[in-house]
């Protein structure tokens, strides 16, 4: 079994999870009435999707 030689420094060690963070989102205005949306996505608020009303309100 591999066994490493020495300690992991904190600089190795933080370089190594760099990409281990959040990722907010893409939102987007609606076309509607101007709230943010997730994009490709219904509007929440007015039920609209490429300015048609997909859920009537």
């Amino acid at each position: 079994m591999a066994v490493p030689f020495g300690k992991t420094s904190k600089a190795r060690k933080h370089k190594r999870r760099t990409h281990f963070k959040l990722v907010v989102p893409g939102m987007v205005k609606c076309d509607q009435c101007g709230e943010l949306k997730l994009a490709h996505r219904v509007c929440k608020v007015c039920g609209t999707y490429k300015s048609r009303e997909v859920i009537k309100q």
